[in-house]
């Protein structure tokens, strides 16, 4: 069974340098899925202190993997076929909690969700569905 640690090392083991460079950490488990913090960054930051949108897709293409990682108990080669992404409002001045379940996840193909928001104030900011094809 996966656990925070192993998940957490995982982003390690299976990312690109440039996918650690988010600092995503685990947050605790419960229930199902996954939640990622994206700590507030310059690095990740557009004008007036907002968090980009290219840097949340990629926080939530991340957290869907490790969903489906905890979902199957171990990492599974997988790659993103179709991913709809929606930004509701601007984060800014606050991490976000990158939230990933999957919904149904069979032979050749994972379907899942993904909600962002505010670490502070639990507002959501954005809200992705994935289909990702099982390799």
């Amino acid at each position: 069974m996966a656990t925070a640690d192993t998940l957490q090392a995982a982003l390690a083991a299976y990312f690109a340098p440039w996918v650690q460079d988010l600092g995503l950490r685990v947050e605790p488990l419960a229930g199902e899925g996954v939640v990622l913090r994206l700590p507030r960054s310059d690095r990740l930051s557009r004008v007036g202190g907002m968090l980009s949108g290219q840097a949340m897709m990629a926080a939530a293409d991340t957290a869907m993997v490790l969903a489906l990682v905890r979902h199957f108990g171990e990492f599974r080669p997988c790659t993103t076929v179709q991913m709809n992404s929606s930004f509701l409002k601007p984060l800014s001045g606050q991490d976000a909690l990158v939230q990933a379940r999957v919904l149904r996840a069979g032979r050749s193909l994972a379907f899942g969700e993904i909600d962002i928001t505010g670490a502070d104030d639990g507002q959501s900011v954005s809200r992705s569905s994935v289909t990702c094809a099982l390799l």
